[in-house]
């Protein structure tokens, strides 16, 4: 899709927009906020990693683009840490065992 679309046709373009964000979303990248004991440095750090993967679409750059997509990483990763320090919520944090069963339980339910 290029450009804007007609001002005739708007619900094409909502239409897209919604197909494209349904292909792009991401499944991969756990929430981190909430839960005891705290996400790590190394959780942080890969949940950064997968971001910058999926916007860059390397899995693993050239050497070219290796100083770029490392640098990236970080500042992902640095600008997660301040976010998730920030964060205020009044819900009991939550259980990784408890999460994680119930994944595998939806996971199950899906794929059988």
């Amino acid at each position: 899709m290029s450009g804007l679309m007609p001002a005739d046709r708007p619900w094409r373009a909502i239409r897209e927009i919604r197909r494209t964000k349904k292909e792009i979303m991401c499944r991969n990248i756990k929430t981190l906020f909430n839960f005891e004991p705290p996400a790590t440095d190394a959780e942080i750090r890969a949940s950064a990693l997968q971001f910058v993967r999926k916007l860059s679409g390397f899995n693993s750059p050239s050497q070219a683009n290796a100083e770029a997509f490392n640098r990236a990483v970080s500042e992902v990763a640095d600008s997660a840490h301040r976010l998730l320090a920030s964060l205020q919520t009044s819900a009991p944090a939550r259980d990784r065992e408890v999460e994680a069963e119930k994944a595998r339980e939806r996971s199950r339910l899906r794929f059988g």
